[in-house]
């Protein structure tokens, strides 16, 4: 996997232009002004290769893990969820397990996904809770939010509580669809 701190448009996938937040079914909220000045922040950071307090861990039972390298105060933006756009309907058959929703169109056609297998970065390595258990939840630290960036879809993890150092990360992996089978999750 090579690291991408952007969305990446690639000729054989969904073009740049089908990134629309207008076509969000319900529609999007808009990144505010000083959480975009946080954004850019981050990015800026990330070119100069200035990294997050975080470490990537291999755990035999749940793979690769991203863990607190220092204290994260709650609602701290952790990461934003990069890798290649492509139509939902050309990933429905795909058996990557590193794909997240970045337009729910109520078009299905207009639906579009982020693919992290091949470009991404550490937000494809944080893990997903068993949401099909209370230990599953009470796990949960982060939350993965789809925000209205300039008229783009883009997802954002934020801290949902004050995160120690050497604690893994979590989110649901099912926050909006429902989709995503998670009872095998530790």
């Amino acid at each position: 996997m090579d690291f991408s701190d952007d969305l990446r448009y690639l000729p054989e996938m969904a073009p740049r232009s089908a990134n629309q937040a207008i076509l969000e079914d319900g529609g999007m909220q808009i990144l505010s002004k000083e959480d975009m000045e946080t954004l850019e922040h981050c990015r800026a950071m990330s070119r100069r290769g200035e990294c997050a307090p975080f470490l990537i861990v291999y755990d035999a039972r749940e793979g690769y893990t991203v863990v607190a390298d220092a204290p994260i105060k709650d609602l701290t933006f952790i990461a934003e969820y990069t890798g290649d756009v492509d139509y939902l309907k050309n990933r429905e058959s795909d058996d990557c397990d590193s794909m997240m929703t970045l337009l729910l169109s109520s078009d299905h056609s207009q639906s579009l996904v982020i693919c992290a297998d091949k470009r991404g970065n550490i937000a494809r390595f944080i893990s997903g809770i068993n949401n099909h258990t209370p230990e599953g939840k009470k796990k949960q630290n982060c939350k993965c939010v789809r925000y209205n960036v300039n008229g783009e879809c883009r997802v954002l993890l934020v801290a949902t509580r004050d995160i120690s150092k050497g604690e893994r990360l979590y989110y649901d992996y099912n926050g909006y669809e429902h989709e995503y089978p998670t009872h095998h999750f530790v």
